[in-house]
């Protein structure tokens, strides 16, 4: 099974990540490095698996998906990288699971981007993938990210207790779930584009009880910055 796929919706496309887009994501990641640090995954310990280039890291990604493990979309807003989303942890079988992670420049947030870019992807995978289940983990300080979540109407299913490694030190998350069954029809891209860009609002505003504020993590599979 090869997950590699474009997802195209008004200005927002996803694709394979490709080699001729070092140069414009390396510059992304270095200009929004301290926007993104406090919500990066990060390695406890030296890891020889994780790729030290870039181009190894697309090769890394391009192997992912044939194997059907994960996927990696750069995030294109108006033909321009500004982040990335990824598929991962993908498992078949009974358990047909996997988790969203994403980051987004700095200049393109706040746009209602990563909301339409997050349902595309859960449409992929719970629609077209055949996916049962689709989880976002974010560290609870993360506002912005936890947003993304509770706009796409993502419930909220419990708290893992430094449950991911992120900014050097093993960080709380809150974990949300979409399962098939939950998705609406005929799409959740569909469904936001219905409400305004927010469900959560224009359901149930209070269905998740969070107390603190969001953010999807990406896994470390990048390359040092220059």
């Amino acid at each position: 099974m090869n997950l590699a796929a474009t997802l195209r919706r008004d200005e927002v496309t996803l694709r394979p990540l490709r080699r001729r887009d070092a140069a414009r994501w390396q510059h992304v990641r270095r200009v929004n490095a301290d926007w993104l640090r406090p919500w990066e995954a990060t390695l406890p310990q030296a890891d020889e698996a994780v790729p030290a280039t870039f181009g190894g890291m697309v090769r890394t990604f391009r192997r992912e998906a044939a194997a059907g493990r994960s996927v990696a979309f750069a995030l294109d807003v108006d033909g321009v990288l500004m982040g990335q989303v990824t598929l991962g942890g993908l498992a078949w079988g009974s358990l047909r699971s996997g988790y969203i992670g994403y980051w987004i420049a700095r200049e393109a947030a706040g746009r209602g981007v990563m909301p339409r870019a997050v349902a595309m992807v859960t449409d992929h995978g719970l629609g077209t993938l055949g996916l049962h289940r689709i989880e976002i983990n974010i560290r609870p300080e993360n506002s912005a990210s936890l947003r993304v979540a509770q706009k796409l109407g993502y419930r909220r299913e419990g708290y893992r207790t430094r449950y991911l490694h992120i900014d050097g030190d093993w960080r709380d998350h809150v974990s949300f779930v979409m399962l098939a069954e939950e998705r609406p029809s005929p799409s959740l891209f569909a469904e936001l584009q219905r409400c305004g860009g927010d469900r959560d609002a224009a359901t149930s505003p209070h269905r998740y009880g969070i107390v603190r504020d969001t953010g999807g993590q990406v896994p470390p599979q990048m390359p040092p910055h220059p």
